[in-house]
């Protein structure tokens, strides 16, 4: 249970980071979240659907927490943030460093300007790699709402990085 917890703790975290903006919000979000999932891990029937599962647990703490600071402005997270992966194959020039880290702020700058729920299928779909059927679970949508905001989510980004 414990190395269950550990792991759940990097995809909760990342995920409220993006749900709820504010860093506050998140860390309690996922606290909330992995406490849940320690109350309620006997109940998931079936393993793939725990991530799912702590997906919806995790947006559903960030509403709540939104519920309590509504009349706050919206932030946006980060996606640099702890849970982010660093991978690095070779150790490029310095100019290369340079322009691929330009264009990675490019590319989050492009996904902060997207509208929430587009951010979240994109994110849940492209960077966490969910299948359509689990997005739709985790944001109770239809598949078909879901590919829908992938596809816009995924033009407005190519618009915005063109």
């Amino acid at each position: 249970m414990e190395e269950l917890l550990m792991n759940a703790q990097a995809l909760a975290y990342r995920f409220s980071l993006l749900v709820c903006g504010h860093r506050q919000d998140a860390e309690d979000a996922m606290q909330d979240a992995l406490i849940q999932t320690y109350k309620h891990a006997r109940r998931i029937r079936q393993p793939k659907g725990f991530r799912t599962w702590l997906y919806r647990t995790v947006k559903n703490a960030c509403l709540m927490s939104r519920r309590r600071h509504v009349h706050e402005p919206p932030s946006l997270g980060s996606l640099d943030e702890d849970g982010a992966a660093d991978v690095a194959a070779e150790v490029p020039n310095p100019e290369e460093q340079t322009a691929a880290a330009a264009e990675r702020e490019r590319f989050r700058d492009a996904f902060r300007t997207l509208p929430p729920p587009y951010r979240m299928v994109a994110f849940l779909r492209d960077v966490e790699g969910l299948s359509t059927r689990e997005v739709a679970q985790v944001v109770g949508i239809t598949e078909a709402n879901v590919k829908q905001r992938l596809h816009r989510a995924r033009q407005m980004l190519r618009e915005a990085l063109t």
